[in-house]
C-alpha cells in the first residue's frame, strides 16, 4: 500500500487510497475523487500527529527495500543471475507504474508481482495487482503474481518462531508462568490482531477472512497456543469485521481478568503505522490503564526466515511459468 515519506506526503496518500474503488465506494463513480479530497483534507491533520509519533514518516519503504534486496540476494544464489527485485507501491512512491516502466526502459520484459499481504482481499492485494497488470500489459511485459500465501510452509514457520520467542521472553520475565505458554487461560491471552475491512466485502465473497484463518489454523498446529482473532484500524460509516481489537482487549481485561496480552498483528509483514503506534502506544496505552500489560510480537519484516520463503514463493512461480535459471 505504501506510506507517507513525509509529514508534507500524508495528504495526498490519503487522497490517493480514498480515490480507489476498490478499497472503498464514495457515492456514484464521478463523485470518488471530490469525496477523497474532501475526506483527505479532513483526516490529514490527525493522520499527520500520528505520523510523528513514529518518526513523522512511515518505515514501510525501508523495510521493503531490504525485504526487495534478501530476495534477490537468495534467488541469485539459487541461479536465478538475471533477476532484478524492487519495491513498487499502490499509493505512493515508488508507485507501480514508474517501477514497470523504469523495468521496461532497462530492457526488461518479464515481471512477477508479489504481493506483502499474505492474506488475499480486493482491497489490497487485488486493487494493487490489478494495477500491477494493467501497466504491465500496457507496456507490453509478460507478467504474473504471487497473489496469497495464508498457510505456506516457510511463512507460518516464520511467524510461528516470532510468536514463540516473544512467549520465551514473558516467561523468562515472569510476566506469565512456564505452563501458560501452552494453555493461556487464566492471566495470559494471546490475540490475532488483523486489518479489519467491511463486513459487506465477505458477505460478497471476498476470501480475507477465510486466509486469516488458515493461517491461524497452520500457525496454532505449530505454537500449540490458541488465539482471539480481532479487527483494527476501521474507519467510516460502515459495518466493519467484528470483533474491533479495542472491544476485544477491553473484553480480556474486564471480563476474563487478563494481566498480560500478547498481540500477533497477524496480516502485517512489516512494521508501520498500525503495529508502531495503534498496538505499540494507543492500544498498550489502554490496557495500561486498566492494569493489563500488552505486548507485541514483532513484525517479521526482513527476518531471514521470512526472506526464505519469499525466495521459496518466487523460486516455485518463476519455474512454473518456465522462467529457467
Amino acid at each position: 500500500m505504501g506510506g507517507p515519506d513525509s509529514p508534507d506526503a500524508v495528504r495526498p496518500f490519503l487522497f490517493n487510497l480514498f480515490s480507489d474503488r476498490d478499497i472503498i465506494r464514495l457515492g456514484p463513480g464521478f463523485m470518488q475523487r471530490p469525496i477523497a479530497w474532501f475526506i483527505a483534507r479532513k483526516r490529514a491533520p490527525k493522520s499527520r500527529a500520528n505520523y510523528e509519533k513514529i518518526g513523522g514518516r512511515t518505515p514501510l519503504l525501508d523495510i521493503t527495500r531490504k525485504q526487495a534486496s534478501g530476495v534477490q540476494e537468495r534467488l541469485i544464489a539459487r541461479g536465478f543471475h538475471d533477476v532484478r527485485c524492487l519495491p513498487a507501491m499502490r499509493y505512493w512512491h515508488p508507485r507501480t507504474p514508474r517501477i514497470l516502466y523504469d523495468l521496461k526502459e532497462h530492457g526488461i520484459d518479464t515481471v512477477l508481482g508479489v504481493t506483502l499481504y499474505p492474506h488475499y482481499s480486493r482491497a489490497t492485494t487485488g486493487s494493487s495487482m490489478k494495477e500491477f497488470i494493467e501497466c504491465a500489459e500496457a507496456l507490453e511485459m509478460k507478467a504474473d503474481v504471487v497473489e496469497s500465501y495464508p498457510d505456506h510452509e516457510g511463512y507460518v514457520a516464520a511467524l510461528a518462531s516470532t510468536v514463540n520467542e516473544a512467549v520465551e521472553k514473558l516467561v523468562s520475565s515472569g510476566r506469565i508462568r512456564p505452563e501458560e505458554a501452552s494453555d493461556p487461560s487464566e492471566d495470559f491471552a494471546l490475540v490475532y490482531s488483523a486489518h479489519s475491512l467491511p463486513r459487506s466485502f465477505i458477505q460478497d465473497g471476498d476470501p480475507y477472512v477465510d486466509h486469516l484463518e488458515r493461517t491461524i489454523s497452520a500457525l496454532e498446529s505449530v505454537t500449540g497456543i490458541k488465539g482471539h482473532l480481532c479487527f483494527q484500524s476501521r474507519s467510516g460509516p460502515v459495518q466493519w469485521l467484528e470483533p474491533g481489537t479495542d472491544t476485544m482487549l477491553e473484553e480480556l481485561a474486564s471480563k476474563h481478568g487478563k494481566k498480560t496480552v500478547l498481540v500477533v498483528p497477524i496480516s502485517f509483514v512489516s512494521d508501520h503505522i498500525e503495529t508502531l503506534y495503534e498496538i505499540d502506544m494507543l492500544y498498550r496505552d489502554m490496557m495500561l490503564d486498566r492494569g493489563v500489560h500488552l505486548y507485541r510480537t514483532p513484525a517479521l519484516n526482513d527476518r531471514p526466515d521470512f526472506l526464505d520463503a519469499l525466495a521459496d514463493l518466487c523460486e516455485a512461480r518463476l519455474s512454473e511459468d518456465g522462467i529457467v535459471k
